[in-house]
Parts: C-alpha cells; structure tokens; sequence
C-alpha cells in the first residue's frame, strides 16, 4: 500500500477510483484493531455500489502507518478527528466527504463532523462509541488477555507492522480508569450531517444505547439500522443489508 507523509510521520494510504460524477468521496475510518487491510473488500464493494471514488487509511500505530511516539490518552480520537485527518484529507485534496467509521472510527467520524469545522456531506457510523459502557471494558478485558495467552498477536501481526503499538495502544487507554468518563455527548449534539447509524443487536463491545444517545440529541437528520444476528461487526456479518442502507443512504444524501 503507498504511503503519504501527514505531520511529518507516514500514513498508509489505499485509493479506489469512482466511476460516478458529482458523488462525494467516501474516507473509511477503521476500529480500535482495523487497519488499510483488515478492510477486507467492504470499500470496493461500498464504492462499486455508489458509483464514488474512496480512500482509507491506517491511523498511526495501525498497518503500515508509523508507529506511537507517546502513550494514549483519552483525547486520542479527538486528535485523530481534529488534527490527523484534516491534514491527510488536504493532503489528498478531499473536500466534503462522507465518512464511513467503524467502532473507535466512527468515534473519529462524528467527533471530526461536530467540531473540526469542516464541511462533511454525510455520516455512517457503525457501532459508534459516544460513552463507555461496562460491556466495552468487559470485552476489551477478555480481548486482552487472549492477546496474551493465544496466537492472536501473531495473527494480528500480518496487518500491523507495530502489533504491540496497534493492540496494546487500544486496550491499555480503553481499560485505563480515566476514559471511564470519556462521552461524546456535547459533540453528538453538534451534529448537523446526516446521520446513518448501524448497530448488531448481538455486539459484544456496546448496547443500542450508543444510538441511542446520538440520536437523541443530534440535529441533523439520523436514520437507524439495528441488525439481528449481527455483532460489532455489521459490515462482515450482514454486509448485504449494510451495502443496501448505505447506498439508499447515500441516494438520499445527493437527494
């Protein structure tokens, strides 16, 4: 995957050209464990349906993305949202984007529409957090352990170059007892994009009541899909149904 220097330090970067014109582009934001790879084909297959050019990349720390140079701390998605992507998406020439996060990414996606003050034409967030539940810590807990106990972080190392700055970067700042208090409530009432919010009812890291607060307070248009049989993963474990509510979401988007 190329690589683009961003604040001085190198991001991998994956482009997927578009055949429609006039579509926003899509920029992908992965979870607490994503990267460009762990994708899979979900963007092709998002950018395929919508007719749009994409791009995703790995945060610092993730796939072939530099490693951290610090320790997390509870406002790391904030600086992801604020100051990471704005810069990687001037250095790309990406105006008005959709954005497309999953877990933590879709975190960074509604915190960079609420407050960065740029322009974003539309929100899909898949299983977002906006506030730490016990059942985030319980599963990050038991995740945590299996990296120590398994082969998971051989595993995890065929898509993180730095497999210790990917896994335990993630689990040390969810588990540290600062981000207890962590929420998303003042920047979830700030949203004023449409909103595409996607959750399992089966997900092991956070209940409806992550939607719930979002859609409570944001005043922009929201639109829910709450998927059976479907854990935190809704783009793997029902992709067709999240391709359709994404492309009608999209449609609805360019009106």
């Amino acid at each position: 995957m190329p690589q683009i220097e961003v604040l001085g330090r190198e991001i991998e970067v994956r482009m997927i050209p578009g055949a429609a014109t006039g579509c926003p582009p899509l920029v992908f934001l992965h979870e607490g464990l994503g990267s460009v790879s762990l994708w899979r084909d979900f963007p092709d297959h998002v950018a395929r349906k919508v007719g749009a050019p994409a791009m995703l990349y790995s945060r610092f720390g993730y796939g072939k993305s530099a490693g951290l140079t610090a320790p997390r701390t509870p406002k790391f998605m904030h600086e992801e949202a604020i100051d990471v992507l704005p810069a990687l998406l001037d250095k790309l020439g990406i105006v008005a984007p959709i954005l497309i996060g999953h877990s933590d990414g879709a975190s960074i996606a509604l915190i960079h529409a609420a407050t960065s003050g740029r322009q974003t034409t539309g929100l899909i967030l898949m299983a977002p957090h906006v506030m730490v539940e016990p059942i985030s810590v319980e599963s990050i807990a038991r995740v945590t352990e299996t990296y120590e106990r398994t082969d998971l972080k051989a595993r995890l190392a065929r898509h993180h170059t730095r497999v210790d700055d990917a896994f335990l970067g993630w689990s040390r700042i969810w588990l540290d007892p600062r981000f207890r208090s962590w929420t998303l409530a003042e920047e979830a009432s700030a949203l004023t994009v449409p909103t595409l919010l996607i959750q399992g009812e089966d997900d092991e890291y956070g209940t409806l009541a992550q939607l719930d607060a979002i859609a409570e307070v944001a005043k922009g248009p929201v639109t829910r899909l709450v998927l059976r049989e479907c854990g935190h993963a809704p783009h793997r474990d029902q992709e067709d149904q999240v391709l359709a509510a994404v492309a009608e979401f999209v449609k609805g988007v360019l009106g």
